[in-house]
């Protein structure tokens, strides 16, 4: 079935930032170097990048150390081929639905690029440089009842004390049987499991885990992982970190800057800065901690450029150094803070990739379609509280017979009412004042009467209320988008691993919307 389209207007927590640079990109144009929606923009783009050859040949060497050779790695090889690049953290089990989004939105845009002419091949980024495990500790699955079940790892002793890497952190024991235990019934549960034991067998770095489990639900993408930690990576890296050092002072100040024109045009700032930020961290014995000096001194650690790391400003910037990039997909908080990042591009690159929202979607199975049609409501209508949607729900429960007579009464009342004031204004206006006050008491207790019906007409149908819960659970779970709450492992094991290359039909770059999908 083809995707319907929700304006991201319509959902829940949408940034003006976001929404402008999806509809209004005129309005936002001066934080970004392309027009995403422009046919010249990824021309443009291809024009500008400059990469040399023994780049190139470095970085294909180190890649092909960490994922073995490939066709997409052979194509990477080859002088004039671009990347479609994007990334996430390295979230137990591959994290949140929408890190597989981003993959099929990269590759769907580097086929397409490649289809007209330019060369491109998907990079998929692995953000082990992260250091928060607490964000990455635990996955959101639900079970065949439809309720979320919580699935974590516990803190390997080095996860503790001083902040470290999370894509070094190895897990004596992941949650396989949780996972199991959790996904027990569904059609497909056995081929999901078998790819997350071989991903996630124990020892596995939280690195490993994820590219293991994605190499293996998105192998037909095509896509070439790149793990920053890889000290061949760092050595490409550090004529970049070199600049960035001797140009923190003026990098600085064209943050605060952007900072000031972001928050005087009325958007947000994703990335907090002030004098005090750093934009740089330290790799050292295993940890990652923030660098703290005046920015003029930054440049006295040239000499340990391959032990630095770029904070979450300066690491994109980084990234298309490192790679031929034409595109980057991202997320509405990536693409937030992408507008800060513009000016450390335009400084250190003299240029900046199309950067393009990922395809976002809501997957629906048959039974939440069909309760989206009982109920007379839309996806976006669902995007509520499970109280207020309870409260949707009754009111379409009231026998009709009913809510016409309560329509009529409210539509009688309000007729005699207005009649009675047009008569009480010529006679006496304080009466008339008085009576709109009783007018506002009249219809409180005719709404109140109507809540009441609809909440006994929901009471005697216990069947509404599993529906009520089955939709809130799987459409806003916990009050969250789905892509943004729960793992893509359990719609796998609901419909099977192909569903991924349904998903990468269903993609369209370019597109703004937010798309719901019927599986």
């Amino acid at each position: 079935m083809q995707p319907a389209c929700i304006r991201h207007t319509e959902l829940p927590g949408t940034s003006r930032l976001f929404a402008d640079f999806s509809y209004h990109f005129e309005k936002v144009a001066k934080f970004y170097r392309h027009d995403p929606n422009a046919a010249s923009s990824l021309k443009r783009a291809v024009a500008e990048i400059d990469y040399p050859d023994d780049r190139r040949a470095a970085l294909v060497k180190a890649l092909e150390a960490q994922n073995g050779p490939s066709e997409s790695l052979r194509r990477l090889a080859e002088p004039g081929t671009a990347v479609v690049v994007t990334g996430q953290q390295v979230g137990l089990f591959t994290g949140p639905a929408y890190t597989i989004y981003k993959a099929v939105t990269a590759a769907r845009l580097a086929r397409q690029l490649t289809e007209i002419g330019t060369p491109a091949v998907p990079v998929f980024w692995l953000a082990t440089e992260d250091h928060d495990f607490p964000e990455v500790d635990h996955v959101w699955v639900f079970n065949t009842s439809g309720e979320p079940v919580q699935v974590r790892v516990d803190a390997p002793v080095e996860a503790a004390g001083r902040p470290r890497p999370v894509g070094g952190i190895t897990l004596p024991n992941p949650p396989i049987q949780l996972l199991q235990e959790a996904l027990a019934g569904m059609p497909f549960v056995d081929e999901v499991l078998e790819a997350a034991e071989k991903a996630y067998l124990p020892g596995v770095t939280m690195g490993a885990g994820f590219r293991a489990l994605m190499q293996t639900i998105a192998g037909k993408l095509g896509l070439i992982f790149l793990d920053p930690l890889d000290p061949a990576i760092r050595k490409i890296a550090a004529p970049f970190i070199v600049k960035a050092l001797h140009a923190a002072p003026e990098l600085k100040t064209a943050l605060l800057e952007r900072t000031r024109e972001l928050t005087h045009e009325g958007y947000h700032a994703q990335v907090h800065v002030d004098e005090k930020t750093s934009l740089f961290f330290l790799l050292e014995n295993g940890e990652r901690t923030t660098l703290r000096r005046k920015d003029a001194e930054y440049a006295e650690l040239v000499n340990r450029a391959e032990s630095i790391s770029p904070n979450a400003l300066l690491r994109p910037v980084m990234q298309d150094y490192l790679l031929p990039s034409v595109a980057f997909i991202g997320g509405p908080g990536e693409l937030a803070y992408l507008a800060q990042s513009h000016v450390l591009y335009e400084r250190l690159l003299g240029r900046m990739p199309v950067m393009f929202a990922r395809s976002g979607f809501t997957l629906l199975d048959a039974r939440s379609a069909k309760l989206l049609h009982r109920y007379r409501m839309t996806t976006a209508q669902a995007f509520v509280p499970q109280d207020a949607l309870r409260q949707q729900i009754a009111r379409e429960l009231v026998p009709e017979a009913i809510s016409k007579s309560v329509d009529s009464a409210k539509t009688g009342i309000a007729h005699h009412l207005d009649a009675l004031h047009s008569e009480l204004k010529t006679f006496d206006p304080t009466l008339a004042s008085a009576l709109e006050k009783s007018r506002a008491k009249m219809t409180h207790q005719m709404d109140k009467l109507a809540r009441k019906t609809a909440r006994e007409s929901l009471g005697r149908d216990h069947r509404a209320i599993a529906d009520a819960r089955h939709l809130a659970n799987l459409l806003y779970p916990h009050r969250h988008l789905q892509e943004r709450f729960y793992s893509i492992l359990p719609f796998l094991a609901q419909h099977g691993l192909d569903l991924v290359d349904r998903l990468y039909d269903a993609a369209e770059p370019g597109c703004p919307d937010h798309r719901v999908f019927t599986v």
